[in-house]
């Protein structure tokens, strides 16, 4: 529930859309949706792309830490 909520809060953060968060995560935009509304957990592949997309860490953005770059 954490990394759904951070996925919404970081894309309207940055003004990115679903499908451009998606294209660049390389999956489908219906799969981020489900990312989104905690359907399904994304891979580490997935994470490892979206926190790249938003230059923060993956502890960043999966609430871990309050610090962006640690472990970057």
């Amino acid at each position: 529930m954490v990394l759904s909520k951070a996925f919404k809060r970081f894309r309207k953060e940055f003004n990115q859309t679903q499908k451009e968060v998606a294209e660049h995560a390389n999956v489908d935009v219906r799969t981020y949706q489900n990312y989104e509304y905690g359907e399904i957990v994304p891979s580490a592949t997935v994470l490892i792309a979206i926190a790249d997309f938003y230059n923060v860490s993956i502890d960043y953005l999966v609430g871990r830490t309050d610090n962006p770059k640690i472990n970057r």
